[in-house]
């Protein structure tokens, strides 16, 4: 039988022996084996990305597509699998090789937008490119071989770098066009005054204040199309990230834009100048309006948000973390999204009238009308999956 002491620790207690068998090691013993626990796996990790590497060069060889999804479905499977075998929660090996995975996609993006970059010493200029998303365009002509130019007022002029982007001239393979949307429909039109026989096109989350522009460059002759990115400045695999084309009369230059495109795995929409910026209206003027009368009725309530985060729970957590998200973007920005846009305003009557009947059957203790507020919700976006 064991004696006390060990029956004592069994009960949750140190005596210095695990199951009266082995000594139980203090706890600078059990944070070294941890450490090289955590040594071995930064060096699986390592190998894993050395022969995610090799996949990646066999798949440019044979012309085989960057992203399998069957594949990716049978390493989470496995490794579910695997974690409920040896008793570790099939969540975190999940998350941990969806991480990977999502790692190694990046790599190999990269890697294919270089191999087959389409840049070959061609010239690219992006006006506004010292801001956030013009940067991002920046460094993409760059990963693809084009030498590349930035126009921008915050910046002094060097190689390759303008205050003016009349001064860099118009002699470009592409321009893109990354200023602000009421600057960048001005830009539009000087460019149609001047003529630039490359590729041209905006990248504005609205266009009706583009159309003129854009509209003025067609009549020129010039090359122009219409492109809206839907992701951010931090984005670094396009996997699942959708990129808009709107057509603006040439659909040549359109089908040319798409192909600096071509060798990553974003999603390609076509749309029509007249339906987008009705349906941004939605997709982004409604959620920023929710979001910003989210964290304006929070910080207008009187409740300090240290006893608001002691009582979080899930729903409001989510909630905190988008609009956060939104209350550090650029609010210049999301005015001109919602100011600029001729659609902008019926949205936010949605908003302020489906907000106006909460209160409404709340306020007549209306339980019926509430559930069916909530089913008529639920069937809506069940539509969506």
């Amino acid at each position: 039988m064991c004696d006390e002491p060990a029956r004592i620790y069994r009960a949750g207690f140190f005596c210095g022996f695990d199951s009266c068998k082995r000594p139980v090691m203090d706890l600078d013993e059990l944070r070294s084996n941890l450490s090289a626990v955590d040594r071995r796996l930064v060096e699986l990790i390592a190998e894993r990305q050395k022969i995610v590497g090799d996949i990646g060069k066999s798949k440019l060889l044979t012309g085989t597509g960057t992203r399998d999804y069957q594949r990716e479905k049978n390493v989470l499977d496995m490794g579910r699998s695997q974690a409920e075998e040896l008793g570790v929660d099939p969540d975190i090996v999940e998350n941990l090789l969806a991480l990977l995975i999502r790692t190694s996609l990046e790599s190999q993006e990269r890697e294919r937008v270089v191999a087959e970059g389409k840049g070959d010493g061609r010239k690219a200029l992006v006006i506004g490119g010292a801001g956030k998303m013009g940067r991002w365009f920046a460094e993409f002509f760059i990963s693809q071989g084009f030498a590349t130019t930035i126009a921008d007022v915050t910046i002094a002029d060097g190689p390759n770098r303008f205050r003016n982007w009349t001064d860099a001239g118009v002699d470009f393979d592409v321009i893109v066009v990354a200023a602000p949307l009421a600057v960048s429909g001005r830009i539009l039109a000087q460019l149609a005054v001047l003529k630039p026989k490359g590729l041209v096109f905006d990248i504005g989350s609205l266009k009706s204040p583009l159309i003129d522009g854009l509209a003025e460059l067609k009549s020129a002759g010039c090359r122009v199309t219409s492109l809206h990115p839907m992701y951010g400045p931090d984005t670094r695999l396009l996997s699942g990230r959708h990129l808009i084309f709107c057509d603006a009369g040439d659909p040549q230059a359109t089908a040319d834009a798409k192909e600096l495109f071509a060798a990553t795995m974003v999603d390609q929409l076509d749309m029509g100048l007249d339906d987008h910026d009705r349906l941004i209206a939605y997709v982004l003027g409604l959620s920023h309006a929710l979001n910003i009368a989210f964290f304006t009725a929070l910080s207008e309530s009187g409740e300090a948000a240290p006893k608001l985060a002691k009582l979080s729970s899930t729903t409001f957590d989510s909630q905190l973390l988008v609009s956060a998200a939104v209350a550090q973007d650029n609010p210049h920005l999301y005015f001109e999204i919602q100011n600029l846009n001729k659609f902008g305003l019926g949205p936010l009557d949605a908003l302020c009238e489906a907000a106006q009947r909460i209160r409404e059957t709340v306020a007549d203790g209306d339980e019926k009308a509430f559930v069916e507020l909530m089913e008529r919700g639920r069937d809506y976006l069940a539509m969506r999956s």
